[in-house]
């Protein structure tokens, strides 16, 4: 139903004339501000057909009121995270800590309120998620010549709220820019192999200090308070080929680490060995120092015997010779030189012999060489006694020839 149509404002439930109700208002407002005109006005407006008019005092009220209305406009609240940035005329007038503030109401002055506490964050090589890659900004180049990935996120604050306000047209592209800017400079100087695996923590430590210093060059106002790494890796065509190549030096690693650990093991026990070897050949050497100068001691003693008594001496190294030599060797020895009997055997084979408990002991077994120059002694009668009779005549003589 249009506004021209005869049935709008009627009595059936329709919507009211809008002239008429601005028209009421007026009146109304008019008789509020003390304005008494003569006579009484119509539905229509005043009894000459205009407007009534305002009286000086209903002006200055009004006055009073707009200016007291346009005063309180200036009351405004920064919270304890925030602080307010006061701009009079559009410069810079003062900077106002948490609290109720007031200032001159626009458009003598204007409030900016920045949030101090607020983590803001800017993705650089790509946005919203990892997969949405930005490749003009994450590919990069390494120092030996190799391209790489990169999506990583810069967390920061405001630290200065007039600087952040002033100095920047657009605080999160120039974040971006100097984000971008640092991290080829840092990747563009370390290896490929270093930016991908055990070096991630240093890039993003030394590009951090970077993109602040960058920052704090321009008086931007931002404190930068953290740079994460959501993804470093190789570009996806020449992924699998760089896998391979990983797989490679994984190997060589292990290898490596074999090899140091046989090497671990045989080393130091080839070093005891041959410590063991040297310690040995030097005792060695001493005892053989010590037994020659023995040597030498004792022959220069025996010289000095010598002089004295050459035949006795010369029998008694005989004898200590043959003793030595004799010592350990299980003979039968016989002295013919005098014609005599005497039979020298070892002690240990003679006990050995009395030892025995057999009824019947058997005859000596004298080697064929060795000649006697007693009377033999028949085995086929008498056995027993004879073989008897020799073992304690041999160990009489024995004693008495000692």
């Amino acid at each position: 139903m249009g506004m021209n149509d005869p049935q709008w404002g009627n009595k059936n439930g329709g919507p009211p004339d809008l002239e008429e109700l601005l028209r009421k208002l007026k009146l109304q407002l008019a008789t509020l501000l003390g304005n008494k005109g003569p006579g009484k006005e119509s539905a229509n407006g005043s009894a000459n057909g205009r407007m009534p008019k305002l009286s000086g005092s209903g002006l200055g009220l009004l006055a009073v009121i707009a200016a007291l209305i346009w005063l309180a406009s200036g009351f405004y609240i920064v919270d304890a995270s925030q602080r307010g940035v006061v701009l009079r005329f559009g410069k810079l007038l003062e900077t106002t800590d948490p609290g109720p503030r007031w200032h001159f109401p626009y458009p003598v002055e204007a409030v900016e309120i920045v949030n101090l506490s607020q983590v803001r964050t800017v993705e650089v090589g790509y946005r919203d998620n990892v997969k949405n890659k930005m490749l003009k900004e994450s590919l990069m180049l390494t120092d030996d010549e190799n391209i790489i990935d990169i999506q990583f996120a810069v967390q920061y604050y405001v630290s200065d709220p007039a600087a952040y306000l002033f100095n920047n047209r657009n605080p999160d592209e120039n974040v971006r820019q100097a984000a971008e800017s640092a991290i080829r400079e840092v990747v563009g100087k370390n290896k490929m192999d270093f930016v991908l695996y055990e070096g991630r923590e240093q890039v993003a430590a030394t590009a951090t200090k970077l993109i602040q210093d960058i920052l704090d060059r321009y008086k931007s106002g931002i404190l930068i308070s953290k740079l994460t790494m959501q993804n470093a890796q190789p570009p996806e065509q020449v992924q699998a080929a760089f896998d391979d190549a990983v797989k490679a030096g994984q190997d060589r690693e292990r290898q490596k680490n074999e090899g140091q650990s046989y090497a671990n093991d045989v080393i130091p026990r080839a070093s005891g060995t041959a410590a063991r070897l040297i310690q040995e050949s030097q005792g060695y050497k001493q005892s053989v120092i010590a037994n020659a100068e023995g040597d030498a001691s004792r022959f220069k003693q025996i010289l000095v015997q010598y002089e004295k008594a050459p035949v006795v001496t010369r029998e008694r190294m005989y004898l200590d010779t043959m003793s030595q030599i004799m010592g350990n060797v299980s003979k039968v020895m016989v002295d013919q030189k005098n014609g005599s009997s005497l039979l020298y055997l070892p002690l240990d084979k003679l006990l050995e012999a009395s030892r025995v408990a057999a009824p019947s002991v058997p005859a000596v077994d004298v080697p064929a060489a060795v000649k006697l120059d007693a009377a033999p002694v028949s085995s086929e009668n008498n056995d027993n006694s004879a073989a008897q009779r020799a073992r304690d005549s041999l160990l009489s003589r024995d004693r008495s020839a000692r």
